[in-house]
Protein backbone atom coordinates (compact mmCIF):
# COMPACT_ATOMS: atom_id res chain seq x y z
CA UNK A 1 0.00 0.00 0.00
CA UNK A 2 1.25 3.44 -0.80
CA UNK A 3 2.74 5.55 2.26
CA UNK A 4 0.35 8.64 1.26
CA UNK A 5 -2.79 6.19 1.33
CA UNK A 6 -1.23 4.65 5.15
CA UNK A 7 -1.12 8.12 5.92
CA UNK A 8 -4.57 8.99 5.04
CA UNK A 9 -5.91 6.03 6.80
CA UNK A 10 -4.17 6.32 9.84
CA UNK A 11 -5.38 9.88 10.49
CA UNK A 12 -8.95 8.25 9.68
CA UNK A 13 -8.45 5.90 12.14
CA UNK A 14 -7.58 8.47 14.35
CA UNK A 15 -10.66 10.58 13.60
CA UNK A 16 -12.80 7.36 14.15
CA UNK A 17 -11.51 6.61 17.63
CA UNK A 18 -13.46 9.74 18.69
CA UNK A 19 -16.58 9.53 16.40
CA UNK A 20 -17.10 5.65 17.77
CA UNK A 21 -16.41 6.76 21.19
CA UNK A 22 -18.74 10.06 21.35
CA UNK A 23 -21.75 8.25 18.59
CA UNK A 24 -22.11 5.19 21.07
CA UNK A 25 -21.18 2.63 18.01
CA UNK A 26 -18.20 1.32 19.54
CA UNK A 27 -16.80 -1.02 17.41
CA UNK A 28 -13.11 -0.71 18.61
CA UNK A 29 -13.16 2.33 21.09
CA UNK A 30 -9.55 2.90 22.05
CA UNK A 31 -8.61 -0.40 23.20
CA UNK A 32 -4.99 -0.77 22.24
CA UNK A 33 -5.61 -4.29 20.88
CA UNK A 34 -8.34 -3.26 18.48
CA UNK A 35 -6.91 -0.11 17.33
CA UNK A 36 -3.59 -1.83 16.71
CA UNK A 37 -5.71 -4.99 14.68
CA UNK A 38 -6.46 -2.01 12.23
CA UNK A 39 -3.06 -0.49 12.60
CA UNK A 40 -1.03 -3.84 11.33
CA UNK A 41 -3.83 -4.24 8.79
CA UNK A 42 -3.09 -0.24 7.63
CA UNK A 43 0.85 -1.13 7.57
CA UNK A 44 1.20 -4.08 6.89
CA UNK A 45 3.51 -5.14 9.36
CA UNK A 46 1.16 -6.70 11.06
CA UNK A 47 3.35 -9.33 13.87
CA UNK A 48 4.81 -6.27 15.80
CA UNK A 49 1.36 -4.38 15.14
CA UNK A 50 -0.19 -7.17 17.77
CA UNK A 51 2.90 -7.25 19.74
CA UNK A 52 2.77 -3.29 20.87
CA UNK A 53 -0.73 -2.91 20.99
CA UNK A 54 -0.96 -6.10 23.50
CA UNK A 55 1.99 -4.56 25.65
CA UNK A 56 0.36 -1.09 25.65
CA UNK A 57 -3.23 -2.99 26.24
CA UNK A 58 -1.28 -4.10 29.66
CA UNK A 59 -0.57 -1.01 30.47
CA UNK A 60 -3.94 0.16 30.65
CA UNK A 61 -5.56 -2.55 32.73
CA UNK A 62 -7.18 -0.96 35.40
CA UNK A 63 -7.02 2.53 34.15
CA UNK A 64 -10.35 3.79 33.69
CA UNK A 65 -11.87 7.60 33.01
CA UNK A 66 -14.04 7.82 35.82
CA UNK A 67 -16.59 10.97 35.54
CA UNK A 68 -14.48 13.75 33.87
CA UNK A 69 -11.27 12.14 34.83
CA UNK A 70 -8.52 12.77 32.24
CA UNK A 71 -6.13 9.24 31.59
CA UNK A 72 -3.48 8.66 29.09
CA UNK A 73 -4.38 7.97 25.47
CA UNK A 74 -3.37 4.43 24.64
CA UNK A 75 -5.21 4.23 21.62
CA UNK A 76 -3.06 7.59 20.58
CA UNK A 77 0.21 5.49 21.81
CA UNK A 78 -0.69 2.54 20.17
CA UNK A 79 -0.86 4.09 16.52
CA UNK A 80 2.21 6.27 17.42
CA UNK A 81 3.92 3.08 18.46
CA UNK A 82 3.33 0.52 15.95
CA UNK A 83 3.43 4.13 12.90
CA UNK A 84 7.32 4.15 14.34
CA UNK A 85 7.98 0.82 14.00
CA UNK A 86 6.71 0.33 10.97
CA UNK A 87 8.33 3.52 9.47
CA UNK A 88 11.78 3.80 10.91
CA UNK A 89 12.31 -0.05 11.35
CA UNK A 90 12.94 0.76 16.00
CA UNK A 91 11.96 -2.21 18.18
CA UNK A 92 9.31 -2.89 19.95
CA UNK A 93 10.35 -0.89 23.20
CA UNK A 94 12.09 1.90 21.55
CA UNK A 95 8.57 2.61 19.32
CA UNK A 96 7.00 2.05 22.71
CA UNK A 97 9.10 4.77 24.51
CA UNK A 98 8.63 7.59 22.43
CA UNK A 99 4.82 6.34 21.41
CA UNK A 100 4.00 6.57 25.29
CA UNK A 101 4.86 9.88 25.99
CA UNK A 102 2.64 11.14 23.24
CA UNK A 103 -0.44 9.67 24.33
CA UNK A 104 0.65 11.31 28.03
CA UNK A 105 0.92 14.53 25.89
CA UNK A 106 -2.85 13.92 24.66
CA UNK A 107 -4.12 13.82 27.80
CA UNK A 108 -3.33 17.85 27.97
CA UNK A 109 -5.42 18.04 24.90
CA UNK A 110 -8.15 15.95 26.66
CA UNK A 111 -8.32 18.99 29.45
CA UNK A 112 -8.55 21.66 26.89
CA UNK A 113 -11.04 19.63 24.61
CA UNK A 114 -13.23 19.30 27.52
CA UNK A 115 -13.03 22.93 28.58
CA UNK A 116 -14.28 23.67 25.05
CA UNK A 117 -17.12 20.61 25.13
CA UNK A 118 -18.74 22.37 28.26
CA UNK A 119 -19.99 24.84 26.18
CA UNK A 120 -21.12 22.50 23.47
CA UNK A 121 -23.01 21.07 26.16
CA UNK A 122 -24.95 24.02 27.22
CA UNK A 123 -25.46 25.40 23.75
CA UNK A 124 -27.04 21.93 23.65
CA UNK A 125 -29.06 22.49 26.56
CA UNK A 126 -30.30 25.71 25.46
CA UNK A 127 -31.43 24.45 22.20
CA UNK A 128 -33.18 21.60 23.63
CA UNK A 129 -35.34 24.13 25.91
CA UNK A 130 -35.91 25.48 22.79
CA UNK A 131 -37.24 22.47 21.13
CA UNK A 132 -35.18 23.09 18.47
CA UNK A 133 -33.85 19.44 17.67
CA UNK A 134 -31.75 19.89 14.76
CA UNK A 135 -29.71 22.34 15.81
CA UNK A 136 -29.38 20.57 18.82
CA UNK A 137 -27.84 17.64 16.62
CA UNK A 138 -25.52 19.88 14.63
CA UNK A 139 -24.28 21.05 18.34
CA UNK A 140 -23.24 17.82 19.16
CA UNK A 141 -21.65 16.80 16.37
CA UNK A 142 -19.63 20.15 16.25
CA UNK A 143 -18.80 18.38 20.12
CA UNK A 144 -17.58 15.29 18.39
CA UNK A 145 -15.11 17.00 15.68
CA UNK A 146 -13.74 18.61 18.17
CA UNK A 147 -12.85 15.63 20.21
CA UNK A 148 -11.69 14.19 16.84
CA UNK A 149 -8.80 17.00 16.90
CA UNK A 150 -7.72 15.84 20.02
CA UNK A 151 -6.24 12.63 18.36
CA UNK A 152 -5.81 13.88 14.81
CA UNK A 153 -4.06 17.03 15.98
CA UNK A 154 -0.90 14.75 17.50
CA UNK A 155 -1.48 11.83 15.08
CA UNK A 156 -1.15 14.45 12.22
CA UNK A 157 2.24 16.00 13.30
CA UNK A 158 3.67 12.46 14.25
CA UNK A 159 2.68 11.47 10.86
CA UNK A 160 3.81 14.33 8.96
CA UNK A 161 7.29 14.93 10.58
CA UNK A 162 7.23 12.14 13.24
CA UNK A 163 9.18 9.04 10.96
CA UNK A 164 12.21 10.74 9.74
CA UNK A 165 12.78 13.10 12.94
CA UNK A 166 12.86 10.04 15.03
CA UNK A 167 15.17 7.77 12.96
CA UNK A 168 17.81 10.89 13.30
CA UNK A 169 17.14 10.70 16.74
CA UNK A 170 17.27 7.20 17.63
CA UNK A 171 20.56 6.93 15.51
CA UNK A 172 22.57 9.75 18.30
CA UNK A 173 20.73 7.79 21.39
CA UNK A 174 23.41 5.96 23.75
CA UNK A 175 22.27 2.23 23.53
CA UNK A 176 22.05 2.38 27.58
CA UNK A 177 19.59 4.86 27.21
CA UNK A 178 17.46 2.73 24.81
CA UNK A 179 18.01 -0.57 27.10
CA UNK A 180 16.98 1.03 30.00
CA UNK A 181 13.38 2.30 27.62
CA UNK A 182 12.83 -1.40 26.81
CA UNK A 183 13.77 -2.68 30.65
CA UNK A 184 10.67 0.40 32.06
CA UNK A 185 8.65 -1.04 29.04
CA UNK A 186 8.89 -4.18 30.14
CA UNK A 187 8.17 -3.07 33.35
CA UNK A 188 4.73 -1.63 32.47
CA UNK A 189 2.84 -4.33 31.34
CA UNK A 190 3.22 -5.76 34.87
CA UNK A 191 2.29 -2.42 37.13
CA UNK A 192 -0.94 -2.55 34.21
CA UNK A 193 -1.92 -5.97 35.86
CA UNK A 194 -1.24 -4.91 38.91
CA UNK A 195 -3.60 -2.28 39.20
CA UNK A 196 -6.21 -4.55 37.95
CA UNK A 197 -5.94 -6.74 40.34
CA UNK A 198 -6.16 -4.34 42.63
CA UNK A 199 -9.55 -3.81 41.80
CA UNK A 200 -10.47 -7.26 41.30
CA UNK A 201 -11.67 -10.08 44.12
CA UNK A 202 -8.31 -11.16 43.87
CA UNK A 203 -8.38 -13.19 47.37
CA UNK A 204 -11.26 -14.69 46.36
CA UNK A 205 -10.42 -16.48 43.82
CA UNK A 206 -6.52 -16.57 44.29
CA UNK A 207 -6.73 -20.42 43.28
CA UNK A 208 -7.99 -19.60 39.93
CA UNK A 209 -5.37 -16.89 39.56
CA UNK A 210 -2.19 -19.87 40.64
CA UNK A 211 -4.00 -22.03 38.19
CA UNK A 212 -3.61 -19.61 35.30
CA UNK A 213 0.15 -18.59 36.33
CA UNK A 214 1.32 -22.55 36.37
CA UNK A 215 -0.86 -23.20 32.95
CA UNK A 216 0.63 -20.05 31.28
CA UNK A 217 4.46 -20.39 33.34
CA UNK A 218 5.20 -24.13 33.79
CA UNK A 219 2.99 -25.92 31.55
CA UNK A 220 3.94 -23.16 28.61
CA UNK A 221 -0.24 -23.39 27.40
CA UNK A 222 -0.91 -20.92 24.75
CA UNK A 223 -2.78 -17.35 25.57
CA UNK A 224 -5.94 -18.72 24.29
CA UNK A 225 -5.68 -22.23 25.69
CA UNK A 226 -5.14 -20.40 29.38
CA UNK A 227 -8.24 -17.55 27.70
CA UNK A 228 -10.68 -20.90 27.08
CA UNK A 229 -9.59 -22.09 30.58
CA UNK A 230 -10.43 -19.21 32.48
CA UNK A 231 -14.05 -18.86 30.63
CA UNK A 232 -14.72 -22.10 31.68
CA UNK A 233 -14.24 -21.70 35.18
CA UNK A 234 -16.28 -18.22 34.87
CA UNK A 235 -18.81 -20.08 33.40
CA UNK A 236 -19.22 -22.77 36.08
CA UNK A 237 -18.29 -20.02 39.08
CA UNK A 238 -21.40 -18.06 37.69
CA UNK A 239 -23.82 -21.13 37.80
CA UNK A 240 -22.83 -22.14 41.43
CA UNK A 241 -23.62 -18.19 42.21
CA UNK A 242 -26.89 -18.41 40.52
CA UNK A 243 -27.87 -21.49 42.23
CA UNK A 244 -27.44 -20.21 45.62
CA UNK A 245 -29.21 -17.25 44.40
CA UNK A 246 -31.97 -20.11 43.40
CA UNK A 247 -31.65 -21.81 46.32
CA UNK A 248 -34.67 -21.41 49.16
CA UNK A 249 -33.11 -19.36 52.17
CA UNK A 250 -33.04 -20.70 55.67
CA UNK A 251 -34.54 -18.72 59.07
CA UNK A 252 -31.47 -16.78 60.40
CA UNK A 253 -29.10 -17.29 57.28
CA UNK A 254 -26.81 -15.28 56.77
CA UNK A 255 -26.65 -13.30 53.74
CA UNK A 256 -23.72 -13.55 51.30
CA UNK A 257 -21.90 -10.70 50.22
CA UNK A 258 -20.87 -10.27 46.40
CA UNK A 259 -17.35 -10.34 44.85
CA UNK A 260 -16.64 -6.29 45.65
CA UNK A 261 -16.83 -6.35 49.53
CA UNK A 262 -12.90 -7.13 49.61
Amino acid sequence: MPLFLQNILILILAAWMAWDNGSGVQLIGQWPVAVGFVMGLITGDFHNAMIIAGTLQLMSLGIAAFGGASIPEYGVATIVSIFLAARTGTNVGESIAVGLPVGMLTLQLDVLVKYFNTFTAHWEQKLLHEKKFKQMEMAYLLSVLIWMLKYVIPIGIVVAFGAPVIKSITKVIPEWFTLGLQVAGNMLPVLGVALLLHYMPAKKYLTFLIAGFVFAAYLQLPILAVALLGGGAAYWVYQTEVKKLNAPTTAGAVAQGDDYDE
